[in-house]
């Protein structure tokens, strides 16, 4: 379904993608007010039509928004591209096959978006992020401060909702960051974590919720690791905060928020690695990727980093 539609010179946001993930988004975003139009595209036509009268149908009850079925003609005035869009893994199905069907999916919707001369951000958010990000950039040939991933910015926000539960405080006193591969290499940057401005390993006695510290964290490291896992488990997907989590990187770079998230960027030297997309702390605003914030970590975070990006690296290695 192609809607009749108004376009302007306002903050658009085209999703490819109206599975689940894209869905939830684009629910989240409409009653944000963060856009002004919002268009979601798919190769399940049928879909598409369902997810946008759904939408459309809430228009009373959310702020005002242009809400419809886009085309890849969307892209060239587009603020913002949120991919979504991939294949799920079937059974008997290898990751590496999933890797190699998904790679070509969003290569070639990267290549659609930088030939209509599409001068916004590219999101990408299928998975697996960090090696999709990397594709991503390559095929469109856009700098890289351009294409980014949602890295793991829903990973920081596990990390910070365990610590605010174990910790007992509001769980927005809580800064807290998860680096490296959105998978299982990711690892916690605890020398960049506070509570309320104080160090962690300095608040633990204050907080006096545990005997044996470097134990718990341990256990709550874990916890987000499997996070993933224990959801799809349980209902099939995770969706609900993956969206919220859209939601903040896209309000970062429609508002010129320059907030720091932990999202997946190609790094050119940062933190000793090169030719690898992985996530690290990096300011946000309407260009994307305003700076990387190449904050020093202790050596072992450093070691982890880098066998974070070996992972990530044997996996784009595959793709040739």
């Amino acid at each position: 379904m192609k809607n009749d539609k108004v376009t302007g010179q306002g903050r658009k946001v085209v999703v490819v993608g109206a599975g689940s993930v894209g869905a939830t988004y684009c629910y989240a975003l409409a009653q944000s007010g963060l856009a002004d139009e919002i268009f979601l595209i798919d190769r399940n036509e049928e879909l598409v039509h369902g997810q946008v009268l759904d939408l459309v149908h809430g228009q009373p009850f959310f702020p005002t928004v242009i809400i419809g079925a886009g085309t890849e003609d969307d892209y060239s005035d587009a603020q913002l591209v949120v991919v979504t869009a991939g294949s799920a893994q079937r059974p008997g199905e290898t990751r590496l096959q999933l890797l190699q069907k998904n790679a070509g999916i969003v290569g070639s919707i990267a290549e659609s978006i930088s030939r209509r001369g599409c001068q916004g951000v590219m999101l990408i958010v299928t998975n697996p992020v960090d090696v999709l990000t990397y594709v991503a950039l390559k095929r469109s040939g856009w700098e890289r401060s351009r294409v980014i991933g949602s890295g793991t910015v829903l990973d920081s926000a596990r990390l910070r909702h365990l610590l605010g539960n174990h910790c007992g405080v509001d769980v927005h006193n809580v800064h807290a960051y998860i680096l490296g591969e959105h998978g299982d290499s990711e690892f916690a940057a605890w020398s960049m974590t506070n509570v309320a401005g104080i160090k962690i390993n300095d608040y633990c006695p204050i907080c006096n919720k545990c005997s044996d510290w470097k134990a718990e964290r341990g256990k709550i490291e874990q916890q987000v690791r499997e996070a993933a896992y224990q959801i799809i488990n349980a209902k099939g997907s995770t969706h609900f905060a993956v969206g919220m989590s859209l939601l903040k990187i896209t309000a970062s770079i429609l508002r010129k928020q320059n907030s720091v998230l932990s999202v997946s960027v190609m790094l050119n030297g940062e933190f000793g690695l090169k030719d690898v997309c992985l996530s690290v702390p990096c300011v946000v605003s309407d260009g994307g990727i305003e700076k990387i914030i190449s904050s020093p970590l202790d050596p072992e975070e450093t070691v982890l980093l880098k066998r974070s990006a070996a992972v990530i690296k044997k996996a784009i290695d595959s793709l040739s």
